[in-house]
């Protein structure tokens, strides 16, 4: 107990409700939550540019591999017979088809190797792919 009555818990209102007087804020702090808010949106704004490129990359990538799964494929059609044409004729028209440059076409018999490439934000992005009968690798 003090003078001025019982002692209450930090934080505790006095009877009458008006909060304690915590005294005036030293200038070193005035805008310091500001200036954190701030840092925080900043660095949320920095992680995001660097992410949207990578995921866009990334989501390419994919892209380029379908075209390049779909060129094999359609290759190895050609190649047995199931569809008129040349295997690298037919892989290079998917390739084309889906905004990608095929780069190599390999028959071996019945299995066709290609590698399709795209760019993507400025970079170059190359996919290989492989088909064939099942079983023959």
């Amino acid at each position: 107990m003090t003078a001025a009555g019982p002692r209450r818990p930090p934080g505790d209102r006095p009877p009458g409700g008006r909060p304690p007087d915590r005294g005036p804020r030293s200038s070193a702090e005035r805008g310091a939550g500001s200036l954190l808010a701030v840092g925080v949106v900043a660095a949320s704004v920095a992680l995001l540019a660097l992410a949207v490129p990578l995921y866009t990359v990334l989501a390419g990538r994919s892209r380029i591999a379908a075209t390049a799964d779909a060129s094999a494929l359609a290759a190895a059609d050609a190649a047995s017979g199931a569809i008129a044409g040349e295997p690298c004729t037919a892989a290079k028209s998917v390739a084309r088809g889906n905004g990608a440059r095929l780069d190599a076409c390999v028959v071996d018999g019945l299995v066709v190797t290609v590698r399709a490439t795209a760019s993507i934000g400025g970079l170059a992005v190359a996919v290989a792919a492989t088909a064939g009968p099942p079983g023959t690798r």
